[in-house]
């Protein structure tokens, strides 16, 4: 439709400055309402149709067209409303064939669950019957292994018991065997004890025997060392006199050569302070005429400073005079 539309503007004029004239409503065509079936729950909205009401035709570039469609104001289109049914009331022999109808329905329904439930009952004892079955069959087999078991667990253990009274057996005879052995052995080792016990007490005796005749010669030796050693003593103690005399002699001559070179250095010590204290009265005496001189001369010198100043004071002051009588006397000859 709208290319039609479109088709038959373009035929019409190519100016771009007049409007294509506005076709009537009737050559449009619009999409067919459908009614509604039966009564609706909610309120639809109303539905809009749009009508062109002008097309433009402007050339954009070289062999192009654009084409502007304005549609005009939405017109409202009323919705046809469907007229309501008359309610039909059923009667009292609907009802009770409805109400019968039900009833069948119903007691079918529960014949049919009563022989489901039986059926499910069944399944259920037979599952219990054959799980008994299971059980009962289970038990007997595990007691007829476990009696085996304990048969064969009997029959081993009397065996290991045979088979450890045996070894009890022949370890108490090994038993008996080591305990004579060692018996007759602890026996040997006493005698022999006992014997090297004896030699030992003989061989003791001699050695305390001899000890002593050591222990004797050594206290004849030691007494003899003592002896030599006092004499020795007494030597070495008549030096250590000798020896100490001595040195108290020479300490007493070194006291004495001391002590005259001591009063000899005081008497030196004496000379030397006599001639220092000389020297020392001549230079004090040479320094006080030097000191003497260098006042005289030092009051010589500022006397002649003094005289100097003075003149030099006196040469100003001539000089102050010329200058003031020579600046009195310019004005003048101006």
């Amino acid at each position: 439709m709208l290319i039609g539309l479109v088709r038959d503007s373009v035929m019409q004029c190519f100016c771009h400055s007049c409007r294509a004239p506005v076709l009537p409503a009737a050559h449009r065509r619009s999409a067919p309402v459908k009614k509604p079936v039966g009564k609706p729950r909610t309120k639809q909205p109303k539905k809009v149709k749009f009508i062109t009401t002008e097309i433009r035709c402007q050339e954009m570039s070289k062999g192009g067209l654009a084409y502007e469609v304005i549609l005009a104001e939405p017109v409202g289109v009323p919705v046809p409303r469907r007229a309501d049914s008359p309610e039909k009331t059923p009667s009292v022999e609907e009802i009770q064939e409805k109400l019968k109808a039900a009833e069948e329905r119903r007691r079918s329904l529960e014949a049919s669950k009563m022989a489901a439930i039986a059926q499910k009952m069944q399944k259920i004892e037979d599952a219990s019957r054959v799980r008994s079955e299971q059980t009962n069959n289970f038990i007997v087999a595990t007691k007829e292994a476990l009696d085996a078991k304990m048969d064969s667990h009997e029959e081993k253990r009397e065996a290991y018991i045979n088979e450890l009274r045996a070894r009890l057996k022949d370890h108490l005879e090994g038993v008996e065997k080591t305990r004579l052995t060692l018996e007759q052995q602890t026996a040997e080792v006493y005698k022999a004890i006992e014997d090297k016990m004896n030699t030992a007490a003989d061989k003791r005796d001699e050695n305390i025997k001899k000890m002593l005749e050591r222990l004797r010669e050594h206290e004849e030796q030691v007494r003899k060392v003592r002896a030599g050693n006092q004499e020795r003593f007494q030597q070495l103690e008549s030096a250590i006199q000798d020896k100490l005399q001595q040195a108290a002699d020479r300490r007493l001559q070194i006291e004495a050569e001391q002590r005259e070179k001591l009063r000899n250095h005081n008497n030196k010590l004496a000379e030397v302070r006599s001639v220092i204290t000389a020297k020392m009265e001549e230079i004090t005496k040479d320094i006080e005429t030097k000191l003497t001189t260098a006042e005289q001369n030092r009051e010589k010198e500022i006397q002649k400073k003094l005289d100097f100043v003075k003149k030099e004071e006196r040469r100003a002051e001539l000089v102050r005079q010329n200058k003031s009588a020579r600046a009195e006397s310019e004005p003048v000859s101006g």
